[in-house]
């Protein structure tokens, strides 16, 4: 078993981290933004934290989400812990990425959660090309049989 880092050690780590490394209080307040978030999704720290999630939640997706966070707070369990979740998300500029994550629940010494961490790595330019292979593999499978 590893020893925690210390204080400014995790903040070290944090940083160096290549996916986004994101956590949110109880109500979906931002309160971790990694250099990698940075990049990712286009907002600095000071934009980012303190706002909700909603920063880089596409509108049609927020009430589900939001419906999934509450539930995860109010249960303390999540089983995008050990599944990667795929969804959209919005970069600062305003399109569309996709992303792929896994969340972990943050506890205090009591066991009570005082949030998540998110673990994101943006999917966009691999799922277009996997968009355009499945593209190309039915426009084939369209063609006349030995054309």
């Amino acid at each position: 078993m590893l020893d925690r880092p210390a204080g400014d050690d995790l903040t070290g780590l944090i940083a160096a981290i290549g996916d986004a490394v994101v956590v949110a209080d109880p109500e979906g307040a931002i309160t971790v933004w990694n250099p990698a978030a940075e990049r990712i999704f286009g907002f600095t720290a000071t934009d980012a934290l303190g706002q909700t999630l909603d920063l880089i939640t596409p509108e049609r997706h927020r009430r589900r989400h939001w419906d999934g966070y509450a539930k995860t707070m109010r249960t303390g369990t999540t089983r995008y812990g050990a599944e990667t979740l795929r969804v959209p998300a919005i970069h600062k500029d305003g399109r569309q990425l996709s992303i792929a994550f896994t969340v972990g629940m943050i506890r205090d010494a009591s066991d009570r959660v005082t949030g998540i961490v998110a673990v994101i790595r943006d999917e966009t330019e691999r799922w277009s090309e996997e968009k355009r292979l499945r593209q190309r593999v039915a426009e084939l499978e369209a063609l006349p049989n030995g054309s």
